[in-house]
């Protein structure tokens, strides 16, 4: 069995390594710590069961499972950093404007756009807190070895992925839309090669063409940068690096507000290390792109 995780990087690696090992509800449970760390750190495993509706025995399960000798073991891997941060957690400020600040009247065009707003700054702000950093600057360095960058998104994901390939164009690097056109995705991602990239786009409920495509990758055996909601997530399954998003949702309608700004970073952070590899950043030549 692998060593017991010493940091919360370490468990995040072990919980995707053995994923394939865990029941549905360990399943259940390791992405709830995963996408609650604040909660985690500052809640019993009873409290944790009865905000998630997890079975408290699923998540000790998985604590041991992951070779800790309880949950309490796992759960001072949260505590130090993220006591640090602060109280409010992101699903508590979630909840705060898609379930306890309901619209009392839907034809007020005005309440409709406040809330909006204020459900996409809570997105924002829960990704500038910098948890993802890392994922990013590794998917950064994965883009400037590849030859060719592929992205797909479907559904609701499909504006994302059609923006960063555009992005990437227009920032000196050869990227392609694969858009499933005329049911042309198979053929599409059938270009990919080692030396490629692709970066997949999926939210829940996951696209079928956007996993399918993921495993075209892994047998073509080229690295994939998943963008997605969860570790657990099934196109992070085989992915070289998972960037998670949490955007907002409101009343069913799902934020691309977080998301789009990974895009930006992904462009903006690959211009500026190609700037560096060679003359260093050109600010005025970036003012220019107009993406």
């Amino acid at each position: 069995m692998s060593a017991v995780p010493q940091t919360l990087a370490e468990l995040r690696a072990a919980i995707v390594e053995q994923q394939d090992r865990l029941t549905a509800r360990m399943r259940d449970a390791a992405c709830y710590l995963t996408e609650h760390p604040h909660d985690v750190a500052l809640n019993t495993v009873a409290a944790l069961a009865e905000r998630s509706g997890i079975a408290s025995s699923a998540f000790i399960r998985l604590a041991k499972a992951l070779g800790f000798n309880g949950f309490s073991d796992l759960q001072r891997l949260f505590k130090a950093p993220l006591q640090q941060a602060g109280t409010s957690s992101f699903s508590e400020r979630i909840r705060h404007y898609q379930g306890e600040e309901l619209l009392e009247d839907p034809t007020d065009v005005g309440a409709i756009l406040t809330a909006f707003s204020r459900a996409n700054i809570v997105s924002l702000e829960h990704l500038a807190e910098g948890q993802q950093v890392e994922a990013l600057e590794q998917a950064i360095t994965l883009l400037q070895r590849a030859r060719t960058t592929f992205v797909v998104g479907m559904r609701r994901s499909f504006p994302m992925a059609s923006y960063l390939s555009y992005a990437l164009s227009r920032v000196g690097r050869r990227a392609v839309h694969i858009s499933g056109l005329g049911g042309s995705l198979r053929e599409q991602v059938g270009a990919l090669h080692s030396d490629d990239i692709l970066v997949a786009v999926s939210f829940p409920p996951y696209a079928p063409e956007t996993i399918e495509a993921c495993q075209q990758a892994v047998a073509a055996g080229t690295p994939i940068v998943a963008i997605t909601d969860s570790l657990l997530s099934p196109i992070g399954q085989h992915a070289a690096v998972i960037i998670e998003v949490n955007d907002a949702e409101l009343l069913g309608f799902r934020s691309l507000t977080a998301a789009f700004c990974v895009a930006q970073t992904l462009a903006m952070g690959l211009a500026f290390r190609d700037g560096q590899s060679m003359s260093g950043p050109d600010h005025d030549a970036l003012k220019n792109i107009d993406c």
